[in-house]
């Protein structure tokens, strides 16, 4: 996506701000105008300016987020911001892009924002996501490109700029980054639960908190994705 999207952040907490920012600054075509501490603040600004995305923390003083997100232009896109999993439902309600959960990674605020590059891909040229319409990806590999069905995945290893998707009977090595074929996989169907790891709701077999098994592999679950994963995967 070759526009730039202009965001702004929207936080009573300076350190929530600058771990936002400095996130940020790694991803091309974001440029963040303005940095508000409350709804009051950015309510001001966006009256003024041309805004296409807000980080927006829902507890803030006076105004809150959710509030803040009514009130204003539905075609803004909204990112959540905080420490609460309480508002998610609201939030998804409001139509939000995505719901982060302090602290934020870089790399779950970089799936939040490929999710917003989707919904406006969607929205200016009618393009609906191929994860969510279709069965399928195509990969490169060997210098061809290759069908993946979703049935038949596994599981997906990373290896730095390479991934690893295990079928049942062979292995598609593509120069491909882990977090960017995870943005264009079905959330309903395949989680993340390792910086490394992308597995497949259905062919899991059993899981601790520790490890989920596939395909008779004990595949770890790292610190940073345990919570979400466990929770998901109880309720699974």
């Amino acid at each position: 996506m070759s526009k730039l999207i202009s965001c702004i952040i929207v936080d009573d907490e300076a350190i929530a701000r600058e771990i936002i920012t400095s996130h940020l600054s790694k991803i091309e075509n974001i440029k963040i105008i303005s940095q508000c501490k409350n709804a009051i603040e950015a309510f001001n600004f966006i009256s003024n300016h041309n805004v296409d995305l807000i980080f927006l923390d829902i507890n803030m003083p006076d105004i809150s987020g959710m509030a803040f997100a009514k009130s204003i232009n539905k075609n803004i896109k909204i990112i959540f911001t905080t420490a609460y999993r309480d508002y998610a439902v609201e939030g998804f309600d409001l139509q939000a892009v995505d719901y982060l959960l302090k602290p934020i990674a870089f790399e779950r605020l970089l799936k939040a924002v490929n999710r917003y590059f989707e919904v406006a891909s969607t929205k200016n040229e009618s393009i609906s996501k191929p994860s969510e319409s279709n069965d399928f990806i195509f990969v490169r590999s060997n210098r061809k490109m290759l069908k993946v069905e979703f049935d038949a995945i596994f599981y997906i290893e990373s290896y730095s700029d390479y991934i690893k998707i295990h079928l049942l009977d062979q292995t598609i090595v593509t120069r491909e980054t882990i977090t960017s074929i995870e943005a264009k996989l079905p959330t309903s169907r395949f989680i993340r639960i390792h910086r490394s790891y992308i597995i497949a709701l259905e062919h899991i077999q059993s899981f601790t908190n520790e490890y989920v098994t596939v395909n008779r592999k004990a595949l770890s679950i790292s610190r940073s994705y345990k919570k979400e994963v466990l929770k998901r995967l109880e309720n699974f």
